[in-house]
């Protein structure tokens, strides 16, 4: 990434522009209902756990979708997945905003999860297929996306969640109708001559050691990145668009690190000593949540640094997946992220059960356990990982491996 021709990365032909687009709402859906989680629960009469489903059902079909779009999108082609992927994501979200009951939403939310995760793990592959200035720019502009849309998912929720808790929804709509009706329109062409993809494949890579070691350290770190974007809204106490500001704060906070920081600490030092090092600081960010909880101001503060510290890792984990195996980037990238998923699916829902039974202090504590369990992951399999630390400069083999690592 770094070698990227700065000059080249924002002059792309409008196809390009078209599924960019589409990245920065597809996005933008991750922290979107965070805003609303309160109103929600109290429009629906749902308790914090039940509320808390909304990602739950989200994350956990995206996880298990993951598994099988390399093999769907092999055999369709790559527009014709993205469109698909679109128009789930247009019905799903249209039905969560017409719902009257939280078990709806849950169920819609999970529709919802299947159509990103047939979005996002064709986005990547299409734009370096169809960009200027090499897989370099392409990466960068994808990153630009994600960043983006983490960051303003938040902001429009509280905006639109300060009229209605289905105002969120009714604008995912519209924007993904738009972008759906772009991609249809500007994207024409082949971008990326696939073999067929085994269906077993992906199933079969986590039998090798390194990727197993990275999944499960991404398995732990995930919940402390869900416990703070998902628990989060409900001890700070704010209205939606108190917590939409807090949010996007967070967000571009993770983008920065993890666009410019995360690579430029790479440079200089091993990923698994970056990792060794950002894991603890994390935890150390969760405890001080935990035990500063009902200071909203300091909450708002430890939320922003741990966003700094989750662009780093983002980042970075997904780099490490690059270079663990010799497998097919998106074979290896999409086993890892259904793992990694699961992580957050659990997360939000253990997070509310726990405050309910012990106080808003213990989620964070759990959170922070967590982290530290996938800094021991990688401390006893750091010989096995050992390679990793080595740069290396397929950066047209990378583009697939950020394909799906960094959408959470």
């Amino acid at each position: 990434m770094s070698g990227t021709p700065q000059g080249s990365v924002w002059k792309q032909p409008a196809q390009v522009w078209a599924v960019a687009f589409a990245c920065v709402v597809a996005f933008m859906g991750i922290g979107l209902v965070d805003p609303i989680l309160p109103a929600i629960a109290d429009s629906l009469q749902a308790t914090p756990v039940e509320t808390e489903l909304l990602f739950t059902s989200y994350l956990l079909v995206t996880g298990l979708a993951m598994l099988v779009t390399s093999w769907i999108s092999s055999r369709i082609g790559a527009k014709a997945t993205l469109l698909v992927g679109l128009a789930l994501i247009v019905v799903f979200a249209l039905l969560c905003a017409l719902s009257g009951s939280v078990d709806a939403v849950i169920g819609f939310r999970a529709g919802w999860g299947l159509g990103n995760a047939l979005f996002i793990s064709t986005a990547l592959a299409t734009i370096v297929g169809a960009a200027s200035g090499g897989s370099g720019a392409a990466i960068v502009l994808y990153e630009a996306a994600l960043g983006l849309g983490i960051a303003i998912g938040p902001l429009l929720g509280g905006l639109l969640g300060e009229m209605s808790w289905r105002a969120p929804f009714f604008g995912v709509v519209a924007l993904m109708a738009i972008a759906f009706i772009a991609v249809s329109a500007l994207l024409r062409g082949p971008f990326e001559k696939r073999e067929p993809v085994p269906f077993s494949a992906p199933f079969r890579a986590l039998g090798r050691p390194a990727l197993a070691i990275l999944a499960v350290t991404a398995l732990f770190y995930n919940i402390g990145f869900f416990v703070l974007l998902a628990f989060s809204p409900f001890p700070l106490g704010f209205g939606a668009m108190g917590i939409g500001l807090t949010f996007f704060g967070w967000g571009v906070a993770l983008a920065i690190t993890s666009v410019w920081v995360a690579p430029a600490l790479m440079r200089r030092m091993p990923r698994t000593a970056i990792i060794l090092v950002t894991l603890p600081l994390l935890a150390v960010d969760l405890i001080a949540a935990g035990l500063l909880v009902s200071d909203p101001a300091s909450l708002v503060i430890c939320i922003i640094i741990g966003g700094l510290l989750l662009g780093v890792m983002n980042t970075v984990l997904t780099e490490a997946v690059m270079e663990a195996t010799d497998l097919p980037r998106s074979v290896a990238s999409s086993s890892y992220s259904a793992v990694r998923f699961l992580g957050g699916a659990v997360a939000p829902p253990a997070a509310a059960g726990l405050a309910h039974a012990f106080g808003d202090t213990v989620p964070y504590l759990f959170a922070a356990a967590s982290v530290l369990l996938a800094t021991l992951t990688v401390l006893l399999g750091r010989k096995v990982l050992s390679h990793i630390d080595d740069p290396s400069e397929g950066a047209a083999e990378d583009a697939e491996a950020i394909l799906v690592g960094d959408a959470a």
